[in-house]
């Protein structure tokens, strides 16, 4: 074995030193002449590459699949705009928080507040919000309930609902620190952190007074809560995710089972999302027929159905919307109320009708740049306008304070409960 081992490697040798030699042949044939031509137009090559790269770019993109774009910017006067902060600033000037702000500015000039660029960081946040990743913290939902913090609900399978702690119960004080004049986002603040940290929360609960130490984890927070009362099923969506579209599935092929009556899709405070996402939702109810049209211009990009399984398709159901409904959140719910298939209650919805695609940059920045405008399947863009409902009836803070629900009320009535 050994033997044969030692005849290949020589064998090699021999053919590797045979190559270098003919390499060696032909460059000895090479004229200096020759040779400055041959690295001249190497030179002129990459030259050529570098310079044009964008118009290259724009011009085999499409073969690809991608946008590109040939045009170019005179960044001199940013150049000199440089030259000049740095030469007379009295500080320290971070060149990679300057790049960032330069490009946010940039993006921001185009008037369009869809369009944006994000930082690296920006970007982990965007994309941790998009996916219902909100990082360590105790899974409940935190509102304003007379004036005070108070906890709406507890999710399945997290720290809160595991410590004991109840909706409606009214959060005094976190960390031994009053919470008293504290608004929502700054109490949440307080409560996240670290997952296997612990957080000591006040409560009051009627007249009793409770404390409870919560230790915090990687919140488990699904797009997608149901459930049947009544024979009635309710379907709540906080956002338009990756897992949106099978857990409403799910959720409706539960109902299904359960032979519910009527369903209440509850889209409110929902920001929106994946497009696609909301095109599954819209399709438990429509049998392939259109949910979205997508246009540049004037041009059609893109008809977007529904697939050939409507699961709750003549199941009587109401939507519930209000100004918070956005984006995604509105294309189901203007599918819904075009094709017939829902009644909606509420409030106008938010008035977003515009489509964003997310492009990754350098370093882990993202931009997210509006490419098109959507049509619900009338032919309306809702952008500014909203969505207004069927049955118009707010929810006020007086409601919130005393646990009552005049759109849920509503909802139920329009199905005849």
């Amino acid at each position: 074995m050994g033997s044969k081992i030692g005849d290949t490697m020589t064998q090699k040798k021999a053919k590797v030193a045979g190559h270098l030699a003919k390499h060696q042949q032909v460059i000895q044939r090479l004229t200096p002449t020759t040779l400055f031509m041959v690295v001249a137009a190497t030179a002129a090559l990459g030259y050529v590459a570098g310079s044009y790269h964008y118009q290259i770019e724009a011009a085999i993109g499409p073969v690809f699949g991608y946008n590109a774009h040939s045009g170019s910017i005179d960044f001199s006067s940013l150049q000199r705009t440089y030259n000049d902060l740095a030469a007379n600033y009295d500080g320290k000037l971070d060149v990679n928080t300057l790049i960032q702000g330069a490009n946010s500015g940039l993006v921001t000039a185009a008037g369009d507040q869809y369009t944006v660029y994000m930082s690296p960081t920006e970007s982990t946040s965007y994309n941790n919000g998009l996916e219902g990743n909100i990082g360590g913290g105790i899974g409940a939902v935190i509102g304003m309930k007379n004036s005070q913090a108070t906890i709406m609900s507890v999710l399945d399978n997290n720290p809160a609902k595991t410590a004991g702690l109840l909706a409606n119960d009214t959060i005094l004080e976190v960390n031994d620190q009053s919470t008293t004049g504290w608004t929502v986002d700054k109490t949440v603040g307080v409560i996240r952190g670290d997952a296997g940290t612990t957080v000591k929360l006040k409560i009051q609960r009627g007249s009793d007074t409770k404390e409870y130490s919560v230790t915090r984890a990687i919140i488990n927070n699904p797009s997608v809560i149901s459930s049947v009362v009544d024979g009635v099923g309710t379907i709540t969506i906080s956002r338009f995710d990756e897992q949106t579209g099978n857990l409403s599935q799910l959720a409706a092929q539960s109902f299904k089972k359960q032979n519910v009556k009527s369903v209440i899709l509850d889209l409110r405070d929902n920001p929106g999302g994946f497009v696609d996402a909301a095109v599954s939702v819209a399709g438990l109810w429509l049998n392939n027929q259109v949910i979205v049209t997508e246009r540049t211009g004037t041009t059609v990009k893109e008809t977007l159905r529904s697939g050939d399984n409507a699961i709750l398709a003549g199941v009587p159901t109401v939507v519930l919307v209000n100004n918070n409904s956005a984006s995604a959140s509105e294309i189901v719910a203007g599918a819904l109320q075009d094709h017939k298939a829902a009644t909606l209650v509420g409030e106008k919805t938010f008035g977003k009708g515009s489509v964003q695609q997310l492009i990754p940059l350098n370093g882990g920045a993202q931009l997210k740049v509006t490419v098109a405008r959507w049509y619900t399947p009338n032919g309306k863009n809702i952008t500014k306008d909203g969505i207004t409902p069927d049955t118009i009836v707010g929810l006020t803070q007086a409601n919130v304070d005393a646990s009552v629900d005049p759109q849920v009320d509503a909802a139920k009535k329009a199905l005849s409960l």
